[in-house]
Formats: C-alpha cells, structure tokens, sequence
C-alpha cells in the first residue's frame, strides 16, 4: 500500500445512494487518431492509441519508467511495456510525463465578466441566457485545455445544458457534476429544505451544495441551524447525492459533520479540533488557500462594489491569506483527513487551475505526489467516480494528460500541459 491514501475509510461515510469554443473547426476539433481514415471526429478510435512519455504517474501515488498507456475505443485498456504495442498510433512524449486529467471539486463554470463592462457578470447584465452558456463553455474549454478533464461546478442552471452537450460529444470540455443552485439561509427552515432538495434532485443535480456559513468577506459566521443541515444533508442522502457545504469557521463545520454532510468547502478558519473531527466523521476536506484569493486581488477592480465585494471585504480576504496557509498545513498533520483539489474557480481564473495544487506543495508544504492524487483518484472518490476516472490502470475512462518535465521535481511542470486526452480523445497536443 502507498502512503497516499489508497485505505479509503468508506464505511465511516454515510451512503450515497462561446469564445474558445466557438471558433474554426479546425481549430477545436478533437484527435481521435483517425485522420488517416477520415472517420469518426470526436469519438474515441478504434484502433489502439499509445502514449509515451518518460514517466508515468498512475493517481494513487506509484510512479513507473519504461511503460507506455495504451487506449482503445475510450478506456485504457493497459500500462504496458514501452515499445510493446503495434499498429497503433502513437504519441511520442520524450521528457513528459503523463498523469491522470486533474478534477477540480469546487469550480463556478457559469462565472464570467460581462464583454460590455468588463466587470463580474450580475443582476445588472444585458446578457441573456444563450450568452451565459457560451462563456459557460468558454470557461469548460479553457479548464479542459489547461489539463482539468472533470469538473464539480457549484453552481449555477447554465451547467444543465453544458454538462449535457459535453457529455453527448457536442462540445469540447471536462466531464462535469453540477449542483444546478444552493441551499441557503434563504431557502426557509427544514421543511422548505427538503422540499427544495427534493427539486433539485428532480432538475437533475448531481450534489447539493449547502451554505452553512457566511462569505469570508463579511466574517465566515454560521448562517444554518443544526437543524437545516440535518435536513439539507438528511434528504440528499434520501436522494443517493452528495452534500457539500460552504463552511469557513468551526461552528459550521462542525455542525456539518454532525449532520452527516459529505465535503467541507473553503473551512479558512478552522481549528485542529474542527480537523479532527472531519477526519473522525470522514469528510472530505476541499480547502481554497491560493487561486481564489490571487484572482480576487488581480481583478479587483472588476469585482469591487458588487455585491459583499467592498473594500472591507477585500481587507478580510487579505487577511485570510495567511489565516487559510496556517490551516492548510494543519491540516496536512491530521491523520487520515482527506484533503481533496478544488480551486473555487470564478471569473478570470477558470485555466489556472493548477495554481492551486503548486501553492500547495510550494508554500503549504504538501509532498508532491500527495498533491497530485488529491487532484487525481482521491477527488474522484469525493465524487464518487473513482472507478472510472482519476486513475491509469487498465478499464479505466482514458482521461490522460501529459505534461513537460517533472511535477514531483518541480510541480510547476503542471503549467506546461503538453496533451490531453479525455475519454480517448486527444483535445490538445503539442510536440515538445
């Protein structure tokens, strides 16, 4: 067994049941490996596809040389030897390595900035609903190009439509889970929760996503009783869903865990008692510490006055900065917490993704290939897909990327995606 995190604790868990992309075909179609034939553009060839590159990192913490992946008809159908499969076509990657696609837990696909005013998309937007799918989908080819192949988009109604067409082949872009819209404070007392639980399950949702807290910009403050979350995470369960809540201070998070709640998000302030408590209960852990905070500082004028986003809020986020890092590498020190990737992607940070996993390693201290199966097989298990994807090993969904140089050495090498490939479809590729 590695030692990172192959013993999952299921049985603690309760049960569970467009800019970019409108642009030339030639530019955006997918390699299946079949151009010879002319056949098939956007479905998984055929014939073999084989990638070599000089290392391979499996997403459960083994790392092999001397082995090539071998795709066929959209799964991985071996990690061979290197040089052992014929007749295939094949995608020599000399100094790359290859990994599982990354899965972001926490992204907002629909968060865009309005191309009239160049501020954050809100209630004063002249954009209809066709234009917030478009930078919907700009926002999904952007995150697919830049190595992410699955997404959990928290969430908006723009994602229905988008998950949809990506997942019949319309669209290019990562596989994607989506909340459709939150509980919140405003959604009433139990009873109107679990009646709007029970409509978004109808709608389609693949999570709920629960507000049990404030933003960090006014303070974090709990905003739900111990019992709405009783019963926001109570019906989810009855509806074989996930339940995942914004919880930034203790109290929240806690009352969380008591309420049998799945993954904590952000959890900024929280203390060791908290962690250890979520690691006792078996939540997963999704903490944004680096690209939330530097997107909100690089853009703030194109957030600032909307909404909570004053200069108050900002002085709180700053603040927070160091607060987050503190916790982060607590939590590194909790045993048996599953701390997952997630990014909370908003406007102007959808492609950076991978931002968050080096601050990880580079000022949270986490050990590389730790950081990398936080992102890979571990974030497919926080969303139940880990027998799918998030893994190199043979029946496997063959969502690989390759990338230049080596992300244990220096996981800045994640920046410099040379391949991605999602479901045996090759959507990017660059000779070295």
């Amino acid at each position: 067994m590695n030692p990172y995190g192959l013993a999952r604790r299921r049985t603690t868990r309760a049960a569970a049941g467009c800019a970019a992309i409108i642009c030339a075909v030639t530019a955006c179609a997918p390699d299946t490996g079949e151009a010879a034939s002319g056949s098939g553009a956007g479905k998984a060839a055929a014939a073999a596809i084989v990638l070599r590159a000089d290392r391979i990192l499996d997403g459960r913490g083994e790392a092999y040389t001397g082995r090539e992946v071998v795709v066929r008809g959209g799964r991985i159908e071996a990690i061979a030897e290197a040089g052992a499969t014929r007749g295939a076509v094949v995608y020599d990657l000399p100094g790359a390595t290859l990994l599982p696609g990354l899965i972001d837990t926490h992204v907002h696909l629909g968060w865009h900035f309005d191309a009239e005013t160049g501020r954050l998309h809100g209630a004063e937007s002249t954009d209809t609903a066709e234009d917030e799918i478009l930078y919907a989908a700009e926002n999904a080819w952007n995150m697919l190009s830049s190595g992410v192949t699955t997404v959990q988009s928290v969430g908006g109604p723009e994602d229905v439509p988008l998950r949809d067409a990506i997942a019949r082949g319309s669209l290019p872009g990562p596989r994607v889970l989506t909340s459709i819209a939150p509980i919140t404070a405003g959604t009433g007392g139990p009873d109107e929760i679990r009646t709007r639980v029970d409509a978004l399950a109808e709608a389609g949702a693949d999570v709920i996503k629960i507000f049990g807290s404030a933003s960090i910009r006014v303070g974090g403050a709990p905003t739900l009783s111990q019992e709405q979350l009783d019963a926001a995470c109570g019906q989810a369960r009855e509806h074989g869903l996930r339940a995942v809540v914004h919880a930034h201070g203790p109290e929240s998070a806690q009352r969380s865990a008591r309420a049998g709640c799945w993954q904590i998000e952000h959890g900024a302030l929280l203390d060791r008692e908290t962690l250890d408590l979520l690691s006792e209960r078996g939540l997963f852990y999704d903490p944004h510490i680096h690209l939330i905070f530097e997107n909100y500082f690089a853009n703030q004028e194109r957030y600032l006055g909307i909404g909570n986003y004053t200069e108050e809020g900002f002085r709180q986020m700053r603040e927070a900065v160091p607060t987050a890092l503190g916790v982060f590498r607590e939590a590194l020190q909790v045993e048996g917490l599953e701390i997952v990737f997630g990014t909370d992607a908003v406007a102007g940070a959808h492609g950076r993704n991978w931002t968050e996993l080096a601050y990880r390693v580079r000022e949270g201290g986490q050990d590389p290939m730790a950081a990398i199966v936080s992102a890979t097989s571990l974030a497919a298990e926080a969303i139940e897909l880990d027998e799918s994807v998030g893994t190199l090993a043979a029946g496997f969904e063959a969502d690989v990327i390759a990338v230049a140089g080596n992300p244990l050495a220096d996981i800045g090498a994640l920046e410099h995606v040379v391949l991605v490939m999602r479901g045996g479809v090759v959507y990017r590729h660059r000779p070295m």
